[in-house]
């Protein structure tokens, strides 16, 4: 999809627990920053339509498994009308960088603990993002 970024990520093995890289300020992707938030999704749950405006989202998964729907609308892209489906866990270890003006929606399909990691470029502005319903955008989740 046009200027989405998927980045593989270091995971650095240690027998006392791992390090997992995220974002660095020398990576492509990196717009930024103005906030770090973690986000838990239940299994068979689903969080979204939406889409911001501003913000660039850099998207990592350290707990469980998500599964990421984009959307693509935007008037000017050689990508408008269509999905992006890619599904990030430690055995998928990669930074998702989505940018302004794509739809995003999210499903936990983990069935422990799901959790992402948002680096956002800029800080939590309520005025600066849109939400749907999820039966607005057509999408089978089945």
């Amino acid at each position: 999809m046009d200027g989405v970024i998927l980045t593989p990520l270091r995971q650095i093995p240690n027998p006392k627990g791992d390090v997992l890289h995220a974002i660095k300020k020398t990576d492509t992707g990196y717009c930024g920053f103005g906030e770090a938030y973690f986000s838990e999704i239940n299994y068979n749950e689903i969080k979204g339509w939406k889409k911001h405006t501003v913000m660039v989202l850099n998207l990592v998964v350290p707990i469980g498994e998500v599964e990421f729907v984009l959307y693509d609308e935007r008037p000017n892209s050689s990508s408008k009308g269509s999905f992006l489906e890619v599904t990030l866990s430690l055995s998928h270890y990669q930074r998702l960088t989505v940018p302004p003006g794509v739809w995003v929606a999210f499903k936990g399909v983990g069935n422990t603990r799901n959790m992402l990691l948002n680096i956002a470029s800029i800080a939590h502005d309520p005025d600066e993002a849109e939400n749907c319903a999820l039966e607005l955008i057509p999408y089978d989740w089945s």
